[in-house]
């Protein structure tokens, strides 16, 4: 059996403590997301010896954070594992190509920029005004798949964190009638890679307020964050406004996504309502059975 990687630092907020990222030093923002990222890894079993963990790196603060965290626990770590970094170049115009490679290198980390188009293609199939994202993200997920086979990776780590799990279930919910969202650990559907989201557990406040910190050398997405239209933005919105009204509530949530009682939903294929029966008939039916043998074998 493989090794898995438990890294827990003590410590770490709870709900009910002060609001994430709110005035809180480097030091122990640092310390809640390794907490929290080594909780979700130990949880859900995602890095094991001898695994090679590719990082894909964006740009932004999440992906920034989430190489940052990792490399963190690499030296912390009871077991060995490698991390690659690699950034997809999409050629979006404007892009600065030189801060990634320049940063990486300050890391001393390997690391691979993949150059494709996958800008233009986008932005002749998109409708102007239209959602980007579905189209690019598909783009992007066949890219780094066929990347990490030739690297020999044995997981895909991905920088999506607990408001984005959050509110992708609302967008499923509201838009395409399915109770789902983005695990924390996923196997493609072709059965050749295995996703990872380490940052699962951490809130999108705490990585903000750290990478601001870190001062990274961000670069704002000019295809899908900035499109005003996003529904994504509208549920971040109303998920704001529940917490404004009740702070903890999107803690709340996420925490019902790990307490599942399927028995106490409607999916019949999920539970064998149909099934489900009461018992007293078969009691009846073994308190007979029973009787009659107990009358059998009395004398007369």
């Amino acid at each position: 059996m493989n090794r898995v990687l438990n890294v827990m630092p003590p410590g770490g907020a709870q709900p009910g403590d002060a609001q994430p990222g709110d005035g809180i030093s480097l030091k122990k923002l640092e310390k809640r997301l390794r907490h929290r990222v080594g909780d979700a890894i130990l949880r859900y079993g995602m890095i094991a010896e001898g695994d090679r963990v590719m990082v894909c790196l964006s740009g932004g603060k999440d992906s920034y954070t989430l190489l940052d965290i990792l490399m963190q626990l690499q030296n912390k770590a009871p077991v060995n594992f490698e991390l690659v970094a690699v950034n997809l170049d999409q050629k979006q115009p404007g892009f600065p190509q030189h801060v990634l490679p320049e940063y990486l290198k300050s890391l001393g980390i390997d690391y691979h920029i993949i150059e494709q188009d996958t800008y233009s293609i986008v932005k002749q199939r998109v409708p102007e005004g239209k959602t980007t994202c579905g189209l690019c993200s598909r783009l992007r997920r066949g890219i780094l798949y066929s990347f990490a086979d030739r690297i020999g990776a044995t997981r895909i780590a991905l920088g999506h964190h607990q408001d984005d799990i959050v509110e992708t279930l609302f967008l499923n919910m509201f838009h395409n009638a399915r109770l789902k969202t983005m695990p924390p650990k996923l196997l493609s559907d072709d059965g050749k890679h295995v996703l990872i989201r380490p940052l699962a557990l951490c809130r999108e406040a705490d990585i903000a307020a750290y990478a601001g910190l870190k001062r990274y050398p961000i670069i704002p997405c000019n295809l899908c964050g900035s499109q005003a239209n996003l529904q994504r933005q509208v549920v971040k919105k109303m998920i704001a406004g529940w917490e404004q009204q009740s702070p903890g509530r999107s803690e709340m949530i996420m925490r019902s996504l790990q307490n599942v009682v399927s028995s106490h939903l409607a999916d019949e294929q999920l539970f064998d309502f149909a099934g489900l029966e009461s018992g007293l008939e078969s009691d009846l039916e073994s308190d007979l059975e029973c009787a009659l043998k107990s009358d059998q074998q009395s004398p007369d």
